[in-house]
């Protein structure tokens, strides 16, 4: 995959993700940007793979709860972004079964919008309202 896309690609899941925390939250920070960007492309990769979609759902949950794990080991231990500290069965209040439930959803809906873009950058993408493809 060329560079451009894959940084267009990342660059739209980063800021799908900080979009919405700060609908949910009112917040977020720089780490999330880069932590969406990363399971954007983890997402759209396993999007591409011959699975059933309950194994998509599942290994796109296990995407998010992974680097959500990663980026608050590096990052949120020092600036608390989260803390699921109060949530049952938390793991060092970096993730929770809670969240990692939440992240199904959002992870299906990661690989619909990178679906949707990777279609409108290879130019794929058609418009049936305009009568056309993009071109």
């Amino acid at each position: 995959m060329k560079w451009g896309k894959q940084m267009t690609l990342f660059t739209v899941g980063g800021s799908a993700y900080v979009a919405l925390e700060l609908l949910y939250r009112g917040r977020s920070h720089i780490s999330m940007f880069g932590a969406g960007g990363l399971c954007f492309l983890l997402i759209g990769a396993l999007r591409k793979k011959r699975l059933p979609a309950l194994a998509k759902l599942a290994g796109g949950a296990a995407i998010i709860t992974g680097v959500e794990l990663v980026t608050g080991l590096l990052c949120n231990r020092d600036f608390s972004v989260w803390d699921y500290r109060g949530q049952p069965g938390n793991f060092l209040g970096q993730i929770c079964p809670l969240f990692a439930a939440v992240w199904i959803p959002v992870g299906a809906a990661g690989m619909t919008l990178h679906g949707l873009t990777e279609a409108l950058l290879d130019r794929k993408m058609e418009y049936p309202a305009i009568g056309g493809k993009v071109r």
